[in-house]
């Protein structure tokens, strides 16, 4: 690349005036193609747009016949035209008809033009058209000029993308930037959301290509690349992200690039040769991905993933965009749409402005998802390549039943979930009928259906879904989307007002769960961990800090003044650590007794189950606690050795293979056996299906998401809880007992017209 010489200058000049002027979309599409034929002495210039349909349509043209204006027409891949819109990358030709790809319009008069430059009309790395000069003398197009002519094309492709060449468009024609996209992702949570794209970290739109000062934008660059080299070092200088073996490659991957030469190099000739800093950066950054979208090797394309978030945080950097500004701005029917992100930077987000989640990446048990549960909003998972071809204020559904994803709708699928989103009101006005209504089977089994919680906004929730308490409040959650560890003072205000709002209805605390995966920006481990979920976390962390342990006990025994309080403690592996923070809460209450603290009216220590070791303990863990619950997550995951983060083998094995359920059962029979109370809290009691099947072995209290409460309290009024029994015993028990029962307990509730 080299810099632009003064005809190519004095043409981008000539540009900036002429979309500063007020002038129709055909007229000014007119006088750019006349500008730059005039410019690079070329015969012909035109310009073609790509439309929905893949079909690329002649808008705009000088030299040939302009009759053939909105009628000559080329598939995406033939023709020259067609070839450089399919490759995304630019044709110079000197003798164009010899090319094999050559196709003749005969309306267009072109046959008698010999050289050829065309280029690809891109917007972050997307074909929205394709620019052509043509002469009838048989000569190479010089590298300044196929500079000019691409720099030429951002504008068209800013023109594309803002709509402002829609009113061109044929009735019942739209352009590829308006196209209907179906995704196919995974159901992370139930719901239907019609909205608008809010992207999570934006493209940022680049008004301000040309600039006028060509080295005020060299130190402009020079200070947001020092900037962002800086924000990647310090993440990298973290001990919570070296943790994470993974995360480091991908900011070792990220540093790499910004100490690229050669990306900078191609950056500074971009503003030698007229762009801005900004607009530079959006240039070679959709130069790069067209070249690199068309490559097959994974590593390859992850890398241009990678390249691509960067040069959208220089972006951002260079134009100042606040994120904060961002939200406040956003639409009342707004439906984030992101790569990845974190449950903190969810909450950010105003609930009341919020109607879905959509993400490239995450598994059904990442916090962000669990946090989306807790504010009600349907999520869609590995929805890969939605991020790329979304725009801010895109139309949107998001189908949280099935996965889907469809961005810009037809107005067909819009109105068929508008009926959809109509019946699921029906159907909700019917779970909130239920509401108060006894949850007992129809055998007359009662079922105890509590709701997972973690923070203040899950608290309405509690009485709307008709709850018969908390089975799970996870504490960390007000430690995760914090800046700094939360003081007593504030631990004991949240624990005292999920009491309060929870009245006579139970609540039971998980103790602080921490560590592994639920890293916390602000609390540091000099230890490097290979397998972290198996690591130094939760119970074991605890009982390493006791100091922190007791900082969370007393704030629950002063918020719990007077009440009952039901404290749970999570990844336990031997009963001796049940024993050793019974110890540390005695110590507790003895203390607030002596300063004349008013102590819980009762007081029960309870262990979660997710450890396989405790399964053979399962006697004396019954005997030292006051109930148990089976975090069902975990327990599987360490059950089946099956990393639920992954998502390439998340989906592998089915929760209700007949080994897991053998141990469910087993759970559930030692909890009978010593009359201590057994709840399970995990995804498997938010599904009505898997709701019913834990019922039928035995299991007389779940805890799920507060939405789930209507759709399970509907099935199990409809369950012959002694029946199912009797089916699960004999499917779970057969020695030839492999794969999945999921068939059988699906044929199971449509015979006794169960409702799933």
């Amino acid at each position: 690349m080299r810099e632009l010489t003064a005809g190519p200058r004095i043409l981008l000049k000539r540009l900036r005036a002429l979309m500063a002027e007020a002038l129709e979309p055909q007229e000014r599409l007119d006088r750019i193609v006349r500008e730059i034929a005039q410019n690079m002495v070329a015969e012909v210039c035109s310009f073609y747009v790509l439309r929905s349909d893949e079909i690329l349509e002649l808008y705009a043209t000088e030299g040939l016949n302009p009759q053939a204006v909105h009628l000559a027409q080329l598939r995406l891949g033939q023709g020259l035209v067609g070839t450089i819109a399919a490759t995304a990358r630019p044709l110079n030709l000197t003798d164009a008809q010899s090319h094999p790809a050559f196709t003749y319009l005969p309306e267009t008069g072109e046959e008698i033009y010999n050289s050829f430059l065309g280029v690809p009309v891109l917007r972050a790395g997307r074909t929205m058209g394709v620019l052509v000069v043509q002469n009838r003398t048989k000569r190479a197009y010089r590298e300044d000029e196929l500079e000019a002519l691409e720099t030429t094309a951002m504008v068209l492709a800013e023109m594309v993308a803002a709509g402002n060449l829609t009113r061109l468009a044929r009735p019942g024609v739209e352009l590829t930037n308006g196209r209907s996209v179906s995704f196919n992702g995974h159901a992370y949570n139930d719901g239907v959301g019609l909205g608008h794209v809010l992207l999570h970290e934006p493209r940022i739109v680049v008004t301000n290509l040309f600039n006028e000062d060509i080295e005020h934008e060299i130190t402009r660059l020079d200070e947001a690349m020092g900037s962002l080299r800086l924000s990647i070092d310090d993440m990298l200088s973290r001990r919570d992200v070296a943790v994470e073996g993974e995360h480091r490659d991908v900011l070792e991957a990220y540093r790499m690039f910004a100490h690229d030469r050669g990306w900078m190099r191609r950056l500074e000739e971009a503003i030698r040769n007229g762009l801005t800093a900004e607009a530079a950066v959006e240039k070679v950054q959709s130069d790069t991905r067209a070249r690199m979208m068309h490559l097959s090797d994974p590593y390859m394309r992850e890398r241009l993933s990678d390249f691509d978030d960067l040069a959208n945080r220089l972006m951002r950097q260079l134009m100042g965009y606040d994120p904060k500004t961002a939200a406040e701005m956003m639409a009342k029917d707004s439906i984030i749409v992101a790569r990845s992100m974190g449950a903190a930077e969810l909450l950010d987000y105003p609930r009341e402005r919020v109607r879905g989640l959509v993400l490239e990446d995450g598994a059904t048990t990442s916090h962000v998802v669990i946090v989306a549960r807790a504010m009600g909003i349907p999520v869609v998972g590995q929805a890969k390549g939605v991020v790329a071809l979304a725009e801010n204020n895109d139309a949107i559904i998001i189908d949280g039943e099935d996965g889907r994803v469809h961005l810009r709708p037809q107005s067909d699928v819009e109105a068929a979930y508008a009926e959809k989103v109509r019946f699921r009101a029906k159907r909700q006005a019917l779970y909130r009928e239920l509401r108060d209504k006894p949850t007992i089977t129809k055998d007359g089994q009662p079922v105890s259906l509590l709701m997972n919680g973690g923070l203040i906004v899950d608290l309405p929730q509690l009485k709307e879904s008709g709850a018969d308490g908390v089975g799970l409040f996870r504490t960390e959650l007000q430690f995760m989307v914090a800046s700094t560890f939360p003081r007593s003072g504030q631990q004991e205000k949240l624990y005292r007002a999920v009491l309060e709002a929870a009245g006579d209805k139970p609540v039971t605390f998980r103790t602080l769960d921490i560590g592994g995966d639920k890293v916390l920006p602000y609390f540091r481990s000099n230890a490097h961990e290979e397998n972290p979920a198996m690591g130094w976390r939760a119970i074991r962390l605890a009982l390493d800090r006791p100091g922190l342990m007791r900082t969370q006990l007393r704030a629950l025994l002063k918020a719990a003044g007077g009440r009952e309080l039901r404290i749970m403690l999570p990844m336990v592996t031997e009963v001796a650590e049940v024993k050793a923070t019974r110890e540390i809460i005695e110590r507790e209450v003895n203390y607030l007794t002596r300063f004349d603290y008013q102590p819980p009216s009762s007081l029960k220590v309870g262990a979660m189950i997710e450890v396989p070791s405790l399964l053979w303990q399962l006697d004396e863990l019954m005997r030292e606690v006051d109930f148990a619950s089976v975090g069902s997550n975990d327990l599987f995951q360490f059950i089946m050795a099956v990393d639920r983060g992954n998502a390439q083998i998340a989906d592998r094995f089915d929760q209700l293979s007949p080994a897991f359920l053998r141990v469910l059962q087993q759970i559930a029979e030692a909890g009978k056996r010593h009359n201590k109370p057994v709840t399970l809290c995990g995804e498997m009691a938010g599904k009505p299906l898997t709701a019913m099947m834990l019922v039928g072995l035995g299991f007389r209290s779940i805890s799920m998401s507060a939405a789930a409460i209507g759709p399970v309290k509907n099935m199990l009024l409809s369950l012959d809880a002694a029946q199912l029994n009797t089916v699960l015993s004999d499917l779970v028990q057969r020695p030839d007992a492999n794969g999945s029962i999921r068939e059988h307990l699906v044929r199971f509730a449509t015979v006794q017209g169960i409702p799933l």
